[in-house]
């Protein structure tokens, strides 16, 4: 997609929001970022600026937080160059696994479905998701804290809102 992303007056992100991982939960910044980068876009954003090259990825990882803070870096550039007005995001929070659709041997869901989330703030959008994870009651919810919380993935939220692509503040309107 990325290549013919010019194409597009307006984008809308569904994301299958979930744990990752690489980046702790994937929801919609992590869609931004890697979703629509090129290859060498991927490479680039997960060595933090280091190399292009995906045969060179995984010697060059840098620190968590670095990879993080570059996929909020992608999600400026994405947002930017197509406008805020023109992207809407969906994170639908089903089946809620540790890992990604994108491990080739998932691990099942432990926590139940919360739910589909949707919002025309990026940054919004994934703390709303975070939070109902963290603040659900349901036992099955320990592992997917777990590795959202081990890999620090709330930072990417936290850099994205620094760079002024939305707010970590939110109101939940449920359409019952």
């Amino acid at each position: 997609m990325g290549e013919h992303f010019a194409n597009y007056d307006s984008v809308l992100i569904l994301s299958h929001f979930k744990g990752h991982a690489m980046g702790g939960f994937g929801g919609a910044l992590k869609n931004i970022s890697i979703g629509i980068g090129s290859t060498h876009g991927k490479a680039y954003i997960h060595t933090a600026g280091v190399t292009t090259e995906s045969a060179e990825l995984f010697d060059k990882l840098p620190p968590q937080d670095h990879f993080l803070e570059s996929m909020a870096d992608a999600c400026k550039a994405v947002i930017e160059y197509k406008g805020a007005g023109n992207m809407l995001y969906i994170n639908v929070a089903n089946r809620l696994s540790v890992d990604c659709d994108c491990d080739s041997h998932p691990a099942e869901p432990e926590m139940g479905d919360l739910g589909i989330f949707a919002s025309t703030d990026p940054v919004a959008i994934d703390q709303a998701c975070y939070d109902a994870v963290v603040n659900a009651n349901d036992p099955g919810k320990k592992a997917l804290i777990e590795r959202m919380n081990s890999l620090h993935g709330i930072h990417t939220v936290e850099a994205a809102a620094q760079h002024g692509l939305g707010r970590r503040e939110y109101e939940i309107v449920s359409l019952d």
